[in-house]
C-alpha cells in the first residue's frame, strides 16, 4: 500500500467521471463547494469497477456501505469539505493527500525494493578501469535537465530537484528527509567513500579532464587492511538501521563521514564485478538495483542517497533512486560537454572519508552483511512480435500487453487481478504517479471467455476489442486527472488527520481487493533506457515492459519465498508470453476466416 501512496491510485469506469473527482488544474477549483457539485461521488461507479474482483456477499456489503458514506450530512461530506479547505491551499491536492513525507518515510522495509528504482542505460564498450572513469566523468559532467514533453504537453520538473543533493536519514520511529547545499559528489570505490569537490576555487565547474585526474587518483588509492563496508548498514530494515545510525554518528569522525555523504550532490559508486548471468540485462539489473549482494558491489552504495550513478567495470551503467522522492521518469541525458580549457594550479586531493568501528558496529555490519538477497529480478525478451504487429490490426499494442498479462493471470489463479498500472501525471504540476486499473467488466468478460471452447474466436475479438477500448477510456481518464483512488485515498487521510474514525467503507475487504493485491503490471517509457522496480514485499509482484518495434522486454520482480521465487517468476513470464502467442493466433485466424468465410463451415 505504501508504494501506492508514493505513486498516486487507482482509476475510474466507463461512465461519466466522479463529479469530485476534478480535471487535474493541480488543485480542486476554488468555490466549487458541494451544492454546485450535487453532492457525493456517484459511488455505484466504484461498485461497477469492484464487481469483477470480489464475491456477491462482499459486493452486497460493500454497496451497503457506499449508501452509508454517501448520505447528505454524513461522514463523506465531512470529509469533502476537509479536502476542499486543503485544495484551496495546496498546489496540488493529489500530492500533497496520497504522498505527503509523514506517510512515506513511515514505511519501515528496508529501502531495497520498497522505495528504490534504478535506470539501466545502455551498455558502454568498455571492459577496464580506465574506460569506467571516463564514462563517469561524461555522466558527471553533462547531465541536463531539458524541458520534458509528451503529446505536445510539458512536463512538471520538480521531481529532479528532489533528488539532487538530498538525503533520508533514518528515525527510530519515521524517517526524514533533507536537503543541502553543498559542491561535492561523493565516490564509492572498494567499498570506501571519498569526497570530491566539483568545483574550482573561482566557482567554476570542474571539467572532464580534471574530473578524471581526481577519479584516477581514487581508483588508484590503495586499500586500507581496516576497511569496513559501512555502506552496507543502508540495506537493513528501517528500525535496525536508525539505532545503528544513533550508535554510529556518536563519534565525531563518524558523524563528520556520515554528514558528508548525506550532503553530497550525488553519490558516484565505481563498481567491481558481478556474479556471471546468462544474460548482461539480469545481471546489469540486479547491479542497478541493489548491487548483487554484500560478497559483490551492495556495500559500495550509500542507499539512503536521492540519487546514485552506478558505472560497473564491464559496461553497465545505470542510476539508483528512490520512488518516495520521484518516480520512474528520472533519466539522465548525456551530451559532449563544453570544451573548457582547464585551470592552472594543482587540485586538491579527493578527501578519503574515515570510520572509527567499535565492536558492536562491527557486529553491526556482520549482520548486515547476512542479507540475502531475497528480491528476486529477471528480465526477458518475447521476440515473436512487438508493437508493429499489434499495431497492423488498429490494436493499442499497451492495452494488448495488459490484456495477455491479465490472461495469464488468470489462467494461473483462476480469479480477476486487481491490476494497476501506473500512468504519469507530471502534466500537471507537483503530479507523481497516478494509476489505472487495467481491469474492468469487459477485460473480465474477455479473460473469462477465452479458453471457453464454447465460443467462436469472432466473440472472441469482439471481447478483447471491447476490453482494450475500455481500457483506452480508463487510461484516458486517469491521465486526464480523473482518479477515483487517489480522491478516496485522500479522503482516507483526511479522516486520520482530522482524528475521525475510519469510515468502514476504507476497511472493507473490497477496498483491500481493490487496490492492495500486489499486482503492478506498468509500460515503461524511457528513452535513456529500462526502468525497474523492486516488488515491495512477499507476495506481490512487479512485472515492468518495454514494448520495441518487434519485440517486448519484460522485467519480473517478487521476493523469494516459499510460495514466490525463480519457479513463480519463471512460470508468470512463460504464461504471459503463451498469451500473446494465442492472442496473436486468435486475431490471425480471425482475420483468414473473414476473408475466406468457407473455412467456417
Amino acid at each position: 500500500m505504501l508504494r501506492i501512496c508514493s505513486r498516486a491510485l487507482v482509476k475510474v469506469g466507463m461512465v461519466k467521471p466522479w463529479q469530485l473527482v476534478k480535471p487535474v488544474s493541480s488543485t480542486l477549483v476554488a468555490g466549487r463547494n458541494l451544492s454546485q457539485q450535487k453532492g457525493l461521488p456517484k459511488m455505484p461507479l466504484y461498485l461497477n469497477y469492484v464487481e469483477p474482483m470480489v464475491e456477491q456477499d462482499e459486493l452486497r456489503r460493500t454497496k451497503q456501505l457506499v449508501e452509508e458514506f454517501q448520505k447528505a450530512g454524513g461522514v463523506g461530506e465531512k470529509l469533502q469539505r476537509g479536502l476542499e479547505r486543503r485544495a484551496d491551499n495546496s498546489e496540488n491536492w493529489v500530492s500533497s493527500t496520497t504522498t505527503p513525507t509523514a506517510v512515506v518515510f513511515n514505511n519501515r522495509n528496508p529501502l531495497l525494493g520498497s522505495s528504490k528504482y534504478g535506470v539501466i542505460f545502455p551498455r558502454m564498450d568498455f571492459r577496464d578501469k580506465k574506460g569506467q572513469i571516463s564514462v563517469s566523468c561524461l555522466y558527471v559532467c553533462s547531465g541536463t535537465l531539458p524541458a520534458e514533453y509528451i503529446r505536445g504537453k510539458l512536463l512538471c520538473m520538480k521531481q529532479y530537484e528532489q533528488i539532487l543533493s538530498s538525503c533520508i536519514v533514518p528515525g527510530l520511529e519515521k524517517d526524514s528527509s533533507e536537503f543541502y547545499a553543498e559542491k561535492h559528489i561523493t565516490v564509492a570505490h572498494n567499498c570506501q567513500f571519498f569526497v570530491l569537490d566539483v568545483y574550482n576555487s573561482d566557482g567554476t565547474p570542474l571539467t572532464v579532464d580534471q574530473l578524471c585526474v581526481q577519479l584516477e587518483r581514487i581508483c588508484n588509492s590503495p586499500l586500507q587492511n581496516n576497511t569496513e563496508r559501512v555502506g552496507i548498514l543502508t540495506t537493513e530494515h528501517r528500525d535496525i538501521w536508525s539505532k545503528t545510525y544513533i550508535d554510529l554518528i556518536k563519534d565525531k569522525t563518524n558523524k563528520e563521514s556520515v554528514l558528508a555523504i548525506q550532503s553530497s550532490i550525488f553519490t558516484v559508486c565505481l563498481d567491481g564485478a558481478m556474479p556471471p548471468d546468462e544474460t548482461f540485462h539480469n545481471n546489469a539489473t540486479e547491479q542497478v538495483l541493489h548491487g548483487g549482494g554484500s560478497q559483490w558491489n551492495s556495500g559500495n552504495r550509500w542507499f539512503d542517497k536521492g540519487l546514485q550513478i552506478i558505472i560497473g567495470e564491464d559496461g553497465t551503467c545505470g542510476i539508483n533512486t528512490i520512488s518516495s522522492k520521484a518516480d520512474g521518469v528520472i533519466v539522465m541525458n548525456m551530451k559532449k560537454p563544453q570544451v573548457m580549457q582547464s585551470p592552472l594550479g594543482p587540485l586538491p586531493v579527493p578527501q578519503r572519508l574515515h570510520f572509527n568501528i567499535t565492536p558492536q558496529l562491527k557486529k553491526d555490519i556482520e549482520e548486515a552483511k547476512q542479507w540475502s538477497q531475497d528480491l528476486d529480478l529477471r528480465i526477458t525478451t518475447f521476440d515473436n512480435f512487438g508493437k508493429n504487429f499489434i499495431k497492423a490490426y488498429k490494436l493499442s499494442p499497451d492495452a494488448f500487453v495488459q490484456m495477455a498479462i491479465q490472461l495469464a493471470y488468470y489462467r494461473i489463479h483462476q480469479q480477476i487481478p486487481a491490476a494497476l498500472e501506473s500512468v504519469s501525471m507530471r502534466t500537471f504540476r507537483l503530479g507523481r504517479l497516478g494509476f489505472i486499473s487495467s481491469n474492468s467488466p469487459a477485460s473480465a468478460a474477455f479473460v473469462k471467455a477465452f479458453d471457453d471452447p464454447k465460443k467462436q474466436n469472432s466473440e472472441k475479438v469482439d471481447l478483447l476489442e471491447k476490453a482494450m477500448k475500455a481500457h483506452k477510456w480508463y487510461t484516458n481518464l486517469a491521465m486526464d486527472g480523473h482518479d477515483i483512488y487517489s480522491h478516496l485515498w485522500a479522503l482516507k487521510i483526511q479522516a486520520v488527520e482530522e482524528k475521525i474514525s475510519i469510515p468502514e467503507i476504507f476497511t472493507d475487504i473490497s477496498f483491500y481487493k481493490t487496490l492492495d493485491q500486489g499486482f503492478y503490471p506498468s509500460q515503461v517509457h524511457s528513452k535513456a533506457g529500462m526502468i525497474c522496480y523492486g516488488a515491495e514485499e512477499p507476495g506481490m509482484t512487479e512485472i515492468v515492459y518495454g514494448i520495441m518495434d518487434d519485440h517486448i522486454d519484460f522485467m519480473v520482480a517478487n521476493f523469494k519465498s516459499p510460495n514466490t521465487g525463480k519457479e513463480n517468476r519463471t512460470h508468470m513470464t512463460n504464461t504471459v508470453h503463451d498469451a500473446l502467442l494465442d492472442m496473436r493466433a486468435l486475431l490471425e485466424q480471425t482475420k483468414r476466416a473473414e476473408a475466406n468465410p468457407d473455412l467456417n463451415q
